[in-house]
């Protein structure tokens, strides 16, 4: 292992380069999953016929699909038939429409966790549905579900390196080019690539134990 060479600056900066590409894939993930979570979750918890039963539809569908597949056919399935899309977008959308569906049932949940009561109240002091789901339903549960959501977050930014499967230049597939022009690189740049993980995980991981911590 010659951890002097594979720790160079150049080496150390293609590194980091890949990570910076990891941070903005899951960022935008993390932005568009909520959105999406958060729509499919509240859609869900309506239980308007139609809607409701197709919204559990294709949030079951989804959240049973391996996300490896998920992310190889947008990437790489999509552009045969015409629809042309970068590696980094396919990472984007494919993540976002994973972990989506994975808030939209953290969503749901939070929204069922809310005592009826205060439904109820609401609703007697002249609230409409909708003015009681936006101005009480949704604020007391996002505080309940801000734990589970941080923590799904974190897997979100963990599972960035599955888009190592379509070329996408991110930590991972930088940890390969790496370890594949000298063996004696491939350890150095793992330890490497597990302590930038492990920080920012961890710093998430302090987020949502705050968080949680609050709740009681």
């Amino acid at each position: 292992m010659d951890f002097i060479g594979a720790y160079s600056w150049p080496n150390v900066r293609y590194l980091l380069e890949g990570f910076m590409i990891t941070l903005q894939v899951a960022g935008l993930s993390i932005f568009f999953s909520f959105i999406l979570g958060l729509i499919l979750g509240t859609l869900r918890y309506t239980r308007l016929p139609f809607i409701g039963r197709l919204t559990a539809f294709v949030v079951d569908t989804v959240r049973n699909l391996p996300l490896l597949f998920i992310i190889f056919f947008i990437g790489m399935v999509l552009p045969q038939t015409g629809l042309n899309i970068s590696v980094f977008w396919a990472a984007v959308f494919g993540l976002s429409l994973f972990e989506g569906t994975m808030i939209a049932e953290i969503v749901r949940s939070g929204l069922v966790s809310v005592d009826k009561g205060q439904i109820e109240a609401a609703r007697s002091s002249g609230l409409s549905y909708v003015q009681t789901l936006r101005h009480v339903i949704l604020p007391l549960a996002l505080r309940r579900m801000s734990p589970p959501m941080v923590s799904q977050f974190i897997s979100l930014l963990k599972d960035t390196s599955l888009a190592v499967s379509i070329s996408l230049p991110e930590l991972m597939h930088h940890v390969q080019i790496l370890g594949g022009s000298r063996f004696d690189y491939v350890i150095p740049a793992l330890i490497l690539a597990s302590f930038l993980y492990f920080t920012v995980n961890y710093s998430l991981s302090i987020v949502a134990r705050r968080l949680e911590a609050r709740q009681f």
